[in-house]
């Protein structure tokens, strides 16, 4: 597949999400980058700002099989990937296929669930199959999980770990929407006369194969490279806001963003603005700031934004 027919169907994928969520193209653009990087999405944000509609729609307008697991603190990895039943017919044992067999997994309020089970979900994201009694068993292509937090009411919960984060190619924040798209959102329901929304596919889970695929084929110049790298670099030596930075996962994770982000664009080549475009998203989450911060309105994105302002943008002739 060309780029041009990426940026065609990105386009479509796009405009037919966009009738279900109103407004927040940007955060819609970055879950689709992520999708097109094969990575796997942490959406972190308040109750009720369409995070689940968000996941569904996508997995809708790109013809994906969708499921969802309400994480509790009750909650085992055999809930998720699956379990061993005796077959008294046949008398053996039957693996009986858990939701994580699917193409987009939306993984509710994952920090409501004990270790264990964020171990079970992070393994099968890394590893794309799923291990029972001895025996492998593939995950579906594409495979992507988009998992949310809940920033608020913490008591009960037990949050990712840095190591753990580090797994999500991206972590967005959704935040609320203005005035203008909340009367939309007002309109639209009154239009409907439904709760219920329907969003059309638009493309295959085949094509969404071939436009990962073509995304390998953007092409990065050493400059580029040469920014990524200092970008990363500077997470690591700001020894003032920072107490662990970005590890080299961060530094793939930008490059595979910045791709896909350009080829949704239409390009077949990578500019040091879409770098720029999925940085905050793609490493914010992986840093480990100063303790002296955590009491503070400081935020990782902050000391992010501040770290992509002070190294040099590379010039082109």
């Amino acid at each position: 597949m060309k780029i041009e027919e990426v940026h065609e169907k990105a386009e479509r994928v796009l405009s037919e999400v966009g009738k279900v969520i109103v407004g927040k193209e940007n955060v819609l653009k970055m879950v689709l980058a992520t999708i097109l990087a094969d990575g796997h999405v942490l959406i972190e944000d308040l109750p009720g700002l369409a995070k689940t509609l968000m996941a569904k729609s996508f997995a809708g307008a790109l013809g994906l099989d969708f499921k969802r697991v309400q994480f509790t603190p009750d909650l085992l990895p055999s809930d998720i990937i699956g379990v061993s039943v005796f077959n008294q017919k046949t008398l053996e044992f039957e693996f009986r296929k858990g939701p994580v067999f699917t193409n987009i997994l939306l993984a509710d309020e994952v920090n409501r669930s004990p270790p264990k089970t964020q171990s079970a979900l992070l393994e099968a994201m890394q590893e794309r199959q799923v291990t029972v009694e001895g025996k492998t068993y593939p995950l579906a292509r594409p495979f992507v999980v988009i998992a949310t937090q809940n920033p608020i009411e913490q008591e009960g919960t037990y949050p990712l770990p840095e190591a753990q984060l580090d797994r999500f190619l991206v972590r967005l924040h959704v935040g609320y929407p203005t005035r203008e798209e909340e009367l939309e959102i007002l309109r639209r329901r009154i239009g409907r006369k439904s709760d219920e929304v329907s969003v059309s596919p638009v493309v295959t889970a085949e094509e969404v194969l071939e436009m990962q695929r073509a995304v390998e084929d953007v092409y990065v110049s050493d400059p580029v490279l040469e920014y990524i790298v200092d970008i990363v670099e500077a997470t690591r030596k700001n020894r003032k806001d920072v107490e662990v930075g970005a590890s080299p996962r961060g530094s793939l994770a930008l490059l595979k963003l910045a791709r896909a982000y350009a080829a949704i664009e239409g390009r077949d080549y990578v500019i040091p603005d879409d770098v720029k475009a999925v940085a905050i998203p793609a490493l914010s989450h992986r840093l480990i700031l100063k303790r002296e911060l955590w009491y503070t309105k400081v935020s990782q994105e902050s000391v992010m934004a501040k770290i992509l302002e002070r190294v040099p943008v590379p010039k082109f002739e």
